[in-house]
């Protein structure tokens, strides 16, 4: 399939690896930040391949969504005059006591939708119902929920809201490389955040930092080639933002996304699962359009929750743990039964490195940055 197959080319391959291997003169230490990186890195084996550590980032909305947030959703949900609607990631996120799809199943009103347009339109034929989007996600899907936002406004759709849990990637890869722990030594930024939003974000980050930031794709060949370019900038003594995934991503990005997220949303404090409050790295609703925060019309603001005892996720979040470190992996914490989200999630790392029967071995318990 054009577009695709000839990102997946193993010839191709091997000659990206064998050109990291000649131009890698240490083990470089490289954080990819985007859970569908990470799954093709470890599905790919590409990790054990090439001679540079890849350290896996908070790159899953999803696992970075906190324990409270997802305990607010099933709270909402668990009412009887509430439709309840998500993409179906989340379905299966562990709150303190369930998840969202096993309410589902004791009777509550909670639908996968693959738009947040049709959550507005179960709003509109539903008046007699609350539908409440669960807004999750990176800068990727900010346009899509505020359009969702818009167009509930436009109708005067009283019954629709939005629990909203965005977070934004710059300020983490601050928080990360501001670390006293930190090993970091440069970025494969996710390039559906950058078709979005582009690079501009990124060029302060490499220049303050002196770290190189390659925007890739996601196929085999695209992270293969970031890694090359990374290497070659690492060895060479630069640190520019470079844009591996021209097919897809420019520097300005789309403009008209970028508007649309301005309109509805403001930069605020944001706490990530397992990490905590990283300034200014996350989106809320702005004051024309605060009728629509769900967690105001329902009162649970307010609601804590703490981690699992045996969970890790936080430290895996960080890059300074790997899965294969948590005593709870593949015994307490499966895919069936997951501690955490970084096990369930389709982007995270704990459920790659499951999948792909990475398991606990002799040296396996380490830190991503080695030690």
């Amino acid at each position: 399939m054009k577009y695709l197959d000839e990102y997946r080319d193993p010839g191709l391959a091997r000659r990206l690896i064998a050109e990291i291997r000649a131009a890698a003169t240490r083990p470089w230490a490289i954080m990819e930040v985007c859970g569908g990186q990470t799954h093709t890195i470890v599905r790919q084996g590409i990790d054990e391949l090439i001679p540079v550590r890849m350290i896996h980032g908070p790159g899953c909305p999803v696992c970075v969504t906190p324990l409270e947030m997802v305990d607010r959703a099933l709270e909402i949900a668990a009412r009887p005059e509430v439709i309840f609607t998500s993409y179906g990631d989340m379905l299966r996120v562990p709150g303190t006591a369930t998840d969202l799809l096993a309410l589902k199943a004791r009777g509550a009103d909670v639908r996968v939708v693959y738009s947040p347009l049709e959550s507005v339109r179960l709003a509109r034929e539903h008046p007699d119902r609350q539908v409440v989007f669960f807004a999750v996600g990176f800068e990727t899907t900010a346009p899509a929920n505020a359009m969702a936002v818009l167009r509930g406004a436009e109708e005067g759709l009283a019954n629709f809201s939005v629990l909203v849990s965005h977070v934004l990637v710059p300020p983490a890869m601050t928080a990360i490389l501001d670390s006293s722990v930190n090993e970091v030594q440069a970025f494969l930024a996710a390039g559906h955040v950058c078709a979005v939003m582009g690079w501009t974000e990124y060029e302060p980050l490499a220049e303050r930092y002196r770290v190189p930031i390659v925007v890739t794709g996601f196929e085999p060949l695209d992270l293969l080639e970031g890694v090359l370019m990374v290497v070659r900038q690492l060895e060479e003594g630069r640190f520019e933002v470079e844009n591996q995934y021209a097919r897809a991503v420019r520097r300005g990005g789309n403009p008209t996304a970028q508007q649309v997220i301005r309109r509805v949303f403001r930069v605020s404090d944001r706490a990530w699962r397992g990490i905590g409050v990283i300034p200014r790295s996350g989106l809320e609703l702005t004051a024309e359009f605060a009728a629509f925060d769900a967690a105001t019309r329902f009162g649970v603001g307010g609601v804590t929750a703490r981690e699992h005892p045996a969970c890790i996720a936080g430290e895996i979040l960080r890059g300074t743990r790997l899965p294969v470190d948590c005593v709870a992996y593949g015994t307490l914490c499966t895919p069936r039964r997951p501690l955490g989200a970084p096990m369930v999630s389709a982007e995270g790392t704990c459920a790659a490195f499951h999948n792909a029967g990475r398991a606990p071995g002799p040296g396996a318990h380490r830190s991503q940055g080695g030690s």
